[in-house]
């Protein structure tokens, strides 16, 4: 056995993600949002996209989804603030809308108060506002009194939401597996309705991705979901505007002058 243990020379360079560094803070229960992320960043050069995972309970309400403010400090806490991330996002669209999507914000800036930040409702509101969409149809998978509460974030902002429909499940694990044959029937029943221009699919946890090309070549008007439109924003935020095929008409838009950094 040779005791001698030789000591290298090595040399440093910029590592993973020199174009972008992202963070992306996950439920506990989304079986989805890094499926169709990987479809989305995986052909993107010299850019790394990190993950963790914030606790969170099956059952989709109110009270359960504002629960999440709880351990949101520490989450982002995972996510090394030595790593340099140029944009986070906190991955529940309807827990952003329940806990505050400013309250969202400061509670990761605390910990990381150099990023910027993101999460599907204010994606959303910027994929609306860059396609020029004021008119909408909403699908949620959410109990009424969560797609109420979505619904009425929307108007604030003044989107008018003008057909909603849900599939009514509070069982984030069913919602994952909803079948995209569902979400598309869903998406062509509501988006055929001449009083929408668009339609917003809402929650990290539906397979809507795949199904968005289609439905816009049906419907022919723009359709946006909550990973899509988090994946787009967090791309814009961070300077990436590599084109993403086969999803959607989004990816084909710059930010808005109101929502650019």
């Amino acid at each position: 056995m040779n005791n001698h243990i030789e000591t290298l020379q090595f040399e440093t360079d910029q590592g993973l993600g020199a174009r972008a560094r992202l963070g992306l803070i996950v439920l506990q229960t989304d079986q989805t949002i890094e499926h169709e992320f990987a479809g989305i960043f995986g052909a993107q050069r010299d850019v790394a996209l990190y993950a963790t995972r914030i606790p969170n309970a099956m059952d989709v309400s109110p009270d359960t989804l504002r629960q999440m403010a709880i351990d949101l400090p520490q989450t982002a806490h995972l996510l090394p603030p030595r790593f340099g991330f140029d944009v986070m996002g906190y991955a529940c669209t309807s827990g952003a809308t329940m806990i505050g999507e400013d309250r969202v914000a400061a509670m990761i800036r605390d910990v990381h108060p150099d990023v910027t930040t993101t999460n599907p409702i204010t994606a959303c509101k910027a994929a609306l506002a860059a396609l020029g969409l004021k008119k909408i149809g909403l699908v949620t998978p959410y109990p009424v009194d969560v797609t109420l509460e979505m619904q009425a974030n929307l108007q604030a902002a003044g989107f008018e939401t003008t057909a909603v429909a849900t599939f009514q499940e509070s069982d984030d694990f069913t919602v994952a597996r909803i079948s995209p044959d569902s979400i598309l029937q869903a998406v062509t029943h509501i988006g055929a309705r001449d009083e929408c221009d668009g339609v917003f699919v809402s929650c990290t946890s539906l397979r809507a991705l795949q199904v968005i090309e289609q439905a816009e070549k049906t419907i022919r008007k723009p359709v946006i979901s909550s990973n899509q439109a988090l994946a787009w924003h967090m791309m814009r935020l961070a300077g990436l505007t590599d084109p993403v095929p086969q999803a959607g008409r989004l990816f084909s838009q710059p930010l808005s002058e109101q929502d650019a950094p």
